[in-house]
């Protein structure tokens, strides 16, 4: 009965008599308020709220049945700029003022008392904005033409030290398997100088658009264009101009509708003009590096992962002479050691032959002898010269050598060997 009555006397002052007691709560900073902010902004200032401080506790008085009712989104918490303890020091101190609906301010107490802003030179900067397809790619036969952002620029106001910590302002679009034209609103990313994207409380203190509108436009592929290369000067006196090759021979182009017709309307090939190669006075191969994009057309450019390098080789032979390609396959390999075997890097080696008392007219490739020599070598790469022996009446040019591997002969043992 002592426990019962005793239980009855606790129930009786807890539902009753409603005592007083005390909670916490936690305010996170991102949750203040800062007023009157034009209050600075008229000096060419803003405010940036310090990371140090993490936010506030508030410790509330009040009966029971009250207290326990309550949330972190019931409270209100504010500080104004203009009860600033003074705007010189750094960082400001601003009186922080916490409000609850059916709490008295007597019965609120906060800790910290104040709010730690910096004050900050207000910037506007324009920024470009760049488009990527990231590693998105369009449907077959088509490549990315041009990637455009409406506004193709925009202006971003802030902070000056967070203005100078922006390095691209960048919009994306998705491209995989596309086949035509594409125009879209894009959310913009924000990234740093070291290419990470900008925290969200950073972009708090940003006053800019944060989409654009993005069009990508999709050209077709024409493969196998062809190159046509020229040259200008004459070789020295006993030599003359062979052959004209270029490295590589095709290259594959997309373009628009106007770019393609350009090309279709050149015979779809790139000319190289003459200027670009100089064989004044040569008595060998001349060779030249040009860079192709400035002989295509307009609205066209290379396929993704074409190398702008083209190279551009005029074959110098003396009068009288011819070059030719030898297969290797017909090359007699002599004096290996039995247990190696050797392979050669190219399918053909090229041989140059000049008429002596000979005539090149009733010459054929089939004729020829030709063998290295690989006594006393062991596994590994070589370039050997290359003994070749022609009809008579013609002679090499220059020496031959090529380029060969020697390696083991592998064999497969059986379990008894």
């Amino acid at each position: 009965m002592s426990v019962i009555v005793g239980f009855l006397v606790w129930l009786i002052v807890v539902n009753v008599d409603n005592p007083t007691v005390t909670s916490s709560f936690t305010i996170p900073l991102s949750n203040i308020e800062v007023l009157n902010e034009a209050y600075v902004d008229s000096t060419g200032m803003m405010c940036m709220l310090d990371d140090s401080q993490n936010g506030i506790r508030v410790h509330v008085t009040g009966e029971r049945k009250t207290v326990r009712k309550l949330s972190n989104s019931d409270f209100h918490a504010a500080a104004d700029l203009q009860q600033a303890v003074s705007l010189d020091t750094d960082p400001v101190m601003i009186p922080i003022t916490v409000t609850c609906p059916g709490i008295s301010a007597a019965n609120i107490e906060i800790n910290p008392k104040n709010l730690k802003v910096h004050l900050r030179e207000k910037k506007t900067q324009e920024f470009v904005v760049s488009v990527t397809s990231g590693e998105s790619k369009p449907g077959k036969g088509y490549e990315i033409g041009k990637l455009t952002a409406n506004p193709e620029k925009i202006k971003i106001t802030g902070p000056s030290s967070l203005i100078s910590k922006i390095g691209s302002v960048t919009a994306s679009v998705n491209l995989d398997g596309i086949t035509g034209d594409v125009v879209e609103e894009t959310e913009l990313r924000f990234s740093d100088k070291n290419g990470d994207p900008l925290s969200e409380s950073q972009m708090n203190y940003l006053n800019a658009v944060r989409t654009v509108s993005v069009s990508a436009e999709l050209w077709k592929v024409r493969s196998n264009i062809r190159i046509n290369a020229d040259y200008s000067g004459f070789p020295a006196n006993g030599y003359r101009v062979y052959d004209i090759t270029t490295v590589p021979d095709v290259l594959s182009l997309a373009g628009n509708k106007e770019g393609l017709l350009e090309l279709e309307s050149l015979g779809n090939q790139i000319s190289i003009p003459a200027d670009c190669l100089d064989i004044t006075d040569a008595t060998g191969d001349t060779e030249m590096k040009i860079n192709i994009l400035e002989y295509l057309p307009e609205n066209t450019r290379l396929t993704t992962g074409s190398s702008e390098d083209v190279w551009v080789r005029a074959m110098i032979l003396p009068i009288g002479s011819s070059s030719y390609d030898l297969p290797t396959k017909n090359v007699t390999v002599r004096n290996l050691k039995k247990d190696l075997q050797v392979s050669f890097d190219l399918e053909k080696i090229e041989i140059r032959v000049q008429e002596d008392t000979g005539d090149l007219d009733n010459f054929d490739i089939s004729d020829v002898t030709a063998y290295i020599d690989l006594k006393n070598m062991e596994e590994g790469f070589y370039e050997v010269p290359v003994q070749v022996e022609l009809p008579e009446g013609l002679s090499l040019v220059d020496n031959v050598v090529t380029e060969i591997k020697i390696t083991a002969v592998s064999v497969l043992e059986d379990e008894q060997n």
